[in-house]
């Protein structure tokens, strides 16, 4: 299996899972995710797929500043209906870096380890999505511009005619590189840029 160099070159994301420690999957639990498990997931690379990863790291490494993350212990509400746009691809990668999982996800063991209901949709959240805390109640909100890295002026012409079936196997070699060239422009010049990755963290209403 051979993907693009720059995969191995993006941040990974440690967990730790409960049911993976339980079941003995994995010592202590511990799960490693780097980008190329999102793309084996969605079954490509793109934008939004890069996008969904590098807000999903950011956002549970704000909720655990202290700690590693608790994959399964996590709540998701998305600001769009699931059918919506692209929403789908950003939920799946979100289950597999959470554990949250929508209706049909896995219902748990004598009350413990459930994932199914964890992933909500159409929700009053001004960014992509909410992540939330179940044990504290502490969230962030989530959000990508990626308006802010361009693709090249080629791709218009170029997709069309790859789609179009106009073009030789030297011009789709080519698409495909100025596509991935974005996605790692994404993943790895912009990882840390605030102004492609918004993650906040949601005031929590005082107490009188």
């Amino acid at each position: 299996m051979s993907f693009p160099e720059f995969f191995q070159r993006v941040p990974h994301l440690r967990v730790r899972d409960p049911l993976a420690d339980f079941l003995g999957a994995a010592e202590d639990g511990i799960l490693d995710y780097g980008y190329e498990d999102a793309v084996k997931l969605a079954g490509h690379s793109c934008p939004t797929v890069a996008s969904a990863y590098a807000l999903g790291c950011h956002a549970m490494a704000m909720l655990y500043p202290d700690g590693l993350p608790e994959r399964g212990a996590l709540r998701v509400d998305f600001g769009e209906p699931l059918e919506h746009g692209v929403t789908g691809v950003v939920a799946s990668v979100l289950s597999l870096l959470t554990g949250a999982a929508q209706e049909g996800g896995f219902k748990g063991i004598g009350g413990q380890f459930v994932r199914r209901g964890l992933q909500h949709f159409d929700a009053a959240v001004p960014l992509t999505f909410r992540l939330t805390r179940l044990d504290t109640g502490a969230a962030v909100e989530a959000g990508a511009d990626l308006s802010l890295v361009p693709p090249d002026a080629e791709m218009p012409e170029l997709i069309g005619r790859c789609i179009r079936g106009e073009a030789d196997t030297d011009t789709r070699r080519r698409f495909g590189r100025l596509w991935q060239q974005r996605v790692e422009s994404i993943l790895l010049e912009h990882w840390d840029d605030a102004r492609v990755f918004h993650v906040r963290p949601v005031a929590r209403p005082s107490r009188t």
